[in-house]
């Protein structure tokens, strides 16, 4: 039994999370009190704005899936649907999707607009997040 709930929940840590703006202010950012950024993750996080719709979206999803799992220790993957999470949207000012934040431990996030390629996501993970120079 141990054993099976140990399973689950490496599993789990793996899986992208689905965001809510409740959620969002609780983990990452309460951006209706605090004025200037500061995050409150211990580990970067990287945040996919989609909709259930779009073509890019659905292409991008398999991508953020396969990588939650390879940096599951070290990175933390969302996902927030940007037509129930509106607030959440606006905030970012998220018009067109799919937009991709990254959010280092120390710093200021980094927004992308567009699908890019699996290589760029991990150059960008490695680099803007972990901070490993190649």
């Amino acid at each position: 039994m141990l054993l099976s709930m140990i399973t689950s929940l490496s599993l789990w840590a793996e899986d992208v999370v689905y965001l809510t703006t409740a959620q969002f202010r609780q983990r990452i950012f309460d951006y209706k009190t605090d004025k200037e950024w500061t995050f409150k993750g211990d580990k970067p996080c990287v945040i996919d704005f989609y909709t259930t719709w779009c073509g890019p979206c659905k292409r991008l999803a398999p991508i953020m899936e396969e990588l939650s799992q390879t940096y599951c220790d070290q990175v933390v993957f969302y996902k927030a649907d940007t037509e129930r999470e509106r607030e959440l949207a606006y905030v970012f000012g998220i018009n067109s999707i799919p937009q991709v934040l990254y959010i280092p431990v120390e710093g200021k996030p980094m927004l992308l607009k567009g699908l890019y390629p699996k290589e760029e996501i991990v150059r960008i993970i490695e680099e803007f997040l972990l901070n490993n120079e190649n």
